[in-house]
């Protein structure tokens, strides 16, 4: 291949950035995660405790599920999330975790015995105000 004057320069300049980018996304991929505040690690536990407790069915995508399936699939999301950012406060976990699937647009609801569905964002937001307002003890939704 023939190359005009100069050019073995910007070739070398080419490389060297992607070498630069190759390294960048082997350390990237290292498996390195973001750590969520233990603040709100801890409150998103407590929140998913009361979720899983609670008796209510979750709704995913269509499907109902009982209440420990949805507390493990929100938690993988979690780790998936925690992959990319620091999750700062539980609020921000409701937004972009349990409110809906990420890969769908499907907004996720929570039934609780013979009420009507409500939007998980709303019961977890509800539940998160309780669990506040008692210091972490409050009593789970009625069934």
């Amino acid at each position: 291949m023939i190359m005009p004057p100069g050019s073995g320069t910007a070739l070398r300049s080419l490389r060297a950035f992607v070498a630069c980018l190759a390294v960048a996304c082997i350390v990237d991929a290292s498996g390195s995660a973001a750590q969520t505040t233990p603040t709100a690690r801890a409150e998103i536990e407590r929140l998913l405790d009361r979720l899983a407790t609670s008796g209510c069915r979750f709704e995913r995508n269509g499907a109902w599920h009982d209440a420990t399936q949805a507390k493990a699939h929100l938690l993988r999301k979690l780790a998936y999330l925690e992959k990319q950012v620091a999750v700062r406060s539980t609020e921000q976990f409701i937004a972009q975790v349990a409110a809906g699937s990420s890969t769908t647009g499907i907004e996720y609801a929570v039934k609780c015995g013979k009420t009507a569905p409500v939007a998980s964002r709303s019961w977890l937001t509800a539940e998160l105000a309780a669990l506040r307002s008692a210091g972490g003890a409050a009593a789970v939704a009625p069934k």
